[in-house]
């Protein structure tokens, strides 16, 4: 399927650098030889569409016996998005979840009212010498479904659509864009693709989307004869039809955006919502620890540990 046909790609870049709003540079942090370079929430922009957080983990190369460990953490009122394109890692959560996560699949985890998760490397991955480049984002959810029942999905490569274009491709990762829908249940108008362009391919926008961005993952590419390196966000402004190109090298990108919300959010560590108190009550519960009759549970499988409120990070405002 051509995720445009009817428009001709010499038609769709006439708004210039007008139709650009902002360019996000993210911030890089060490974890101990794992990098994650943080793209959302900025300083410029909190949201994009629906999007709140987003952050690049790696690209990172492993020894044997080596691997990221997140331990059990809580979250709210959002819907954690994971997509890798090289390596595995293995989630678990409070709901009772245990799933391996590949290059190409979607790990949909609606927090909800409250979810816990941890994220590891498995044993078996551990064993051997390994890779891992990936996308972990966070989507807002709806003032009228914060506090809805937490929910968890996966869904194959296969499952989800795959466009091509002149050698140019696209895999819809979550919600609609160019003719196609994605299996991902979703609570609000919302889109996101991993691209892959051909030297000098294009990209036409879905116009249907009141908010849209794009993130470089490798490459650089084009939007009126300026050109943006791996590691920059570009933040469109609405309503005009554009394209962007590859450069000569091609160029991998993530494609995001959708319907804003009905107003900013607060975040404060893993929480997020529209309501402060929401958020201090989250707190106090992850506090008191009390896992059999609080509102946050161990994932099965993991309960040996967790990630504590530390009296550095209780110290942190609730920001907006």
């Amino acid at each position: 399927m051509s995720w445009n046909p009817t428009h001709a790609p010499e038609c769709e870049s006439d708004a210039g650098l007008d139709a650009l709003e902002t360019v996000i540079v993210p911030r890089a942090r060490d974890l101990g030889g794992f990098e994650v370079r943080r793209a959302l929430p900025s300083p410029d922009r909190q949201m994009v569409g629906p999007f709140i957080f987003f952050d690049q983990m790696g690209p990172a190369e492993f020894i044997t016996q080596q691997g990221i460990d997140v331990r059990p953490h809580p979250h709210i009122g959002l819907g954690t998005v994971t997509y890798l394109y090289k390596g595995e890692f293995e989630h678990r959560d409070s709901l009772g979840t245990h799933q391996m996560i590949h290059p190409g699949e979607v790990n949909w985890m609606l927090a909800g009212r409250g979810v816990t998760h941890s994220e590891r490397t498995s044993e078996e991955t551990r064993s051997r010498p390994h890779s891992l480049l990936g996308i972990q984002t966070w989507v807002a959810l709806p003032e009228d479904r914060e506090d809805m029942e937490p929910d968890f999905e996966h869904h194959g490569a296969d499952a989800l659509p795959f466009l091509e274009d002149g050698g140019s491709s696209a895999r819809l990762i979550l919600g609609t864009a160019w003719g196609a829908r994605a299996p991902v249940t979703m609570q609000s108008e919302i889109f996101y693709a991993d691209v892959t362009l051909a030297p000098g391919g294009h990209l036409p926008l879905p116009d249907e989307h009141e908010d849209r961005g794009l993130y470089v993952i490798e490459g650089e590419i084009e939007i009126a004869g300026d050109r943006y390196e791996a590691g920059r966000m570009m933040v469109f402004r609405p309503g005009d039809r554009m394209s962007v190109w590859a450069g000569p090298r091609g160029a991998r990108l993530m494609a995001l955006g959708g319907a804003t919300l009905n107003g900013p959010r607060y975040m404060w560590w893993n929480f997020v919502s529209s309501s402060p108190d929401r958020i201090e009550d989250a707190k106090t519960a992850w506090k008191a620890a009390d896992w059999d009759n609080g509102p946050f549970r161990l994932p099965p499988g993991d309960t040996s540990e967790f990630i504590p409120i530390t009296d550095d990070m209780d110290r942190m405002k609730i920001k907006r």
